[in-house]
């Protein structure tokens, strides 16, 4: 079956087509590169790994409780809307928050990779070139496990979301060189980080916690990567270019935030789609999901120096100012530390797996 008849909606055959401006540059530079970025480099290169082998794709996942959580999850939870559902009808509106949060990860996956072979095209140093081709690597697994996901544990698919797409639209389509950096690597990548970093901490499904929290030790590296090259640019920059940028975080950070919204659901569901909105907007569980979703972006758009009045006035807008203090490298260690810890609980549990049935069939054969 193909995946144009698993959307909720129909869906343009073909390629969305987003035109791509400025230029590709080439550096003969070949010895010299910043330390940290090639050490960086190095780090990206070791830490390949294959979705089809080190993911348990066998353990189960209930397309109608994906993430194993309660019903205080859902973003509606305890509006007239949710009241008046039945069982089934709470079911539904669960498997289609699922396929369209999945969905959303996807696309912003592709948009990623996108982007990474679009930094490797521009940026004129050879030290990031060298870098954003692992990461290209990385985002081309990325999109290859969610789409697995999607599609064998979910079934159903959702199209991009529109302030996703409008804001890849708008980093592809900048001809200056760090713009996609600063929309990729900041703000598409920092928001997809929490929000990964969200689901891994509430879930209580194995398959998705596992998943979630091998993409997250990839995206710790990608946003270490968007930070050192930005942060050593924008150091050299006028306060007019920096203003400049400054605007397109602002704007960014607005389409990030309605990214969450999920209107596309209540609109599918045949809600009342203003009522769901200002609902979830208000709900404590909303707010404090922002809180986090913001937790990566925000310090990490202080550290590169795009941190004038109108971004912070931004951020006390949408609650998120006090993120600015957050430990933005304890959190990324964390992220890798979590990975690694999980491997090696999955490890455990296989080997003592194949013991029991080990011992089992040693034990038949006595018989």
């Amino acid at each position: 079956m193909s995946t144009y008849d698993m959307y909720t909606s129909p869906v343009a055959a073909g390629t969305w087509d987003v035109p791509a401006a400025g230029a590709a540059r080439f550096s003969w530079e070949y010895d010299d590169g910043r330390q940290r970025l090639l050490d960086l480099y190095q780090r990206g290169k070791d830490k390949q790994w294959d979705a089809t082998k080190r993911i348990d794709w066998d353990q189960p996942v209930n397309p109608f409780n994906v993430m194993e959580t309660g019903d205080e999850f859902c973003p509606i939870y305890g509006s007239r809307q949710w009241e008046k559902l039945n069982q089934a009808e709470r079911d539904e509106v669960n498997l289609h928050l699922a396929s369209w949060l999945f969905s959303q990860f996807l696309h912003g996956e592709q948009g990623a990779l996108t982007v990474a072979a679009r930094i490797v095209e521009s940026v004129p140093d050879l030290d990031s070139k060298f870098y954003a081709a692992t990461q290209a690597m990385d985002e081309a697994r990325h999109v290859e496990l969610f789409s697995r996901f999607t599609k064998d544990k979910i079934g159903l698919f959702y199209p991009v979301n529109p302030d996703l797409a409008k804001l890849l639209a708008d980093a592809l389509g900048d001809s200056r060189w760090d713009m996609p950096y600063l929309g990729m690597q900041v703000l598409i990548e920092g928001l997809a980080l929490a929000a990964f970093g969200v689901h891994r901490d509430i879930t209580g499904n194995a398959l998705v916690k596992q998943l979630l929290a091998y993409v997250m030790q990839d995206e710790a590296r990608h946003v270490a990567f968007g930070r050192l090259a930005l942060r050593d640019y924008y150091s050299q920059l006028s306060s007019a270019e920096l203003a400049d940028r400054e605007e397109f975080v602002v704007e960014g950070c607005y389409l990030m935030r309605d990214r969450f919204i999920a209107r596309e659901v209540w609109e599918r569901l045949g809600f009342d789609v203003a009522e769901c909105v200002e609902f979830t907007e208000h709900s404590p569980l909303q707010q404090a999901f922002r809180q986090l979703l913001f937790s990566r972006i925000v310090p990490c758009v202080k550290d590169i120096g795009v941190w004038g009045p109108k971004v912070r006035d931004a951020y006390v807008d949408l609650g998120v100012i006090a993120a600015a203090d957050s430990d933005l490298d304890a959190l990324m260690r964390s992220d890798e530390d979590i990975a690694d810890r999980l491997e090696r609980e999955h490890a455990a549990e296989l080997a003592a797996r194949k013991q029991e049935v080990d011992a089992a069939i040693s034990s038949a054969a006595e018989a």
